[in-house]
């Protein structure tokens, strides 16, 4: 460390470094992005929460889902935003690294509720006469609370490691927000032990909740190549396919994003990857895991009777 170096107190995210016209048509498909998710996944807490016959575990995990996506977009996408009117617009080094922490507590997050769902699905599916035993409401509790602490605990691990590195310059990250890769370019040490601790992380979470999600969806296929129905068979092969195309959005972003080899442009193709954490995802998964269920469409329909009624 020279003594001509100085601590960087703030950052400047650069965001997508295209023309201020193209900047600006941005802002619309962002902002409703934004806003989609806010209400669709805001409907979802509300339905969930006001129609009882939603009281059930397999709802009591999306409403989890529901949340860990607006708190997603709430930490995201705003900062996009404001970059996308002023680019120049800094951010505080402490209002970067909570980014951080939240940014990963929220990932981890997610990619073990969607482990939890799949098990969830699981046993309605292919151990219907058991599935009141096995998922209980402690079991259910229980696993929430251990998805919501555990992805807290890998995020603060992961921001520990970083604020024991020097940052004295450049200040600017090339990143849509602050992400810990991009983060630790700026750092003025060695950052070896952050980068292999990253990369265990994403073997003994990411791809191990992956293979778990996978294992899942393979037996309830099975399950459902002997549904007697043709019509059911039909309809229960299009929720899963559906499913497993949000879970392969999540999983592929990430496993790419962090453990693929480095491209020529890497940065760039990132922030791309990462629209789907912020941006996609957090639309996707009202629309697909509830908003197109019987269940959740009839308890919106007996929402707004009541309201007409009243």
């Amino acid at each position: 460390m020279g003594e001509n170096q100085t601590s960087v107190t703030e950052f400047v995210l650069l965001g997508f470094r295209l023309g201020p016209t193209v900047q600006m048509l941005l802002i619309g498909p962002f902002s409703l992005s934004y806003a989609f998710t806010l209400l669709g996944n805001g409907a979802i807490l509300g339905l969930i929460s006001l129609d009882a016959r939603l009281h059930t575990p397999m709802y009591f995990f999306l409403s989890h889902l529901a949340i860990v996506d607006i708190a997603y977009a709430c930490n995201t996408v705003p900062q996009m935003l404001v970059n996308l009117l002023s680019p120049t617009t800094p951010i505080s080094f402490a209002g970067c690294i909570t980014q951080t922490f939240l940014f990963m507590a929220f990932a981890h997050t997610e990619c073990l509720l969607l482990v939890v769902m799949s098990f969830d699905r699981y046993v309605a599916i292919c151990h219907p006469l058991q599935y009141s035993a096995i998922i209980s409401w402690k079991l259910c509790i229980t696993l929430a609370v251990i998805a919501w602490a555990y992805g807290s605990f890998l995020a603060l691990v992961h921001v520990v490691l970083l604020l024991r590195l020097p940052f004295c310059g450049p200040h600017e990250i090339n990143q849509l927000f602050c992400e810990i890769l991009s983060v630790l370019r700026l750092a003025c040490a060695d950052t070896r032990l952050n980068v292999m601790v990253i990369f265990a992380d994403c073997v003994f979470v990411l791809v191990a909740a992956l293979c778990l999600v996978l294992v899942s969806y393979t037996r309830i296929l099975f399950a459902i190549l002997s549904i007697q129905s043709r019509e059911g068979r039909t309809k229960a092969f299009f929720t899963c396919s559906s499913h497993l195309c949000v879970v392969g959005l999540f999983f592929g972003s990430a496993i790419v994003t962090y453990m693929a080899p480095k491209s020529s442009h890497p940065e760039e193709q990132q922030k791309v990857l990462f629209l789907f954490y912020s941006i996609f995802n957090p639309v996707l998964n009202p629309l697909i895991y509830s908003l197109r269920n019987a269940e959740v469409k009839g308890a919106l329909r007996r929402v707004l009777c009541k309201e007409s009624q009243s």
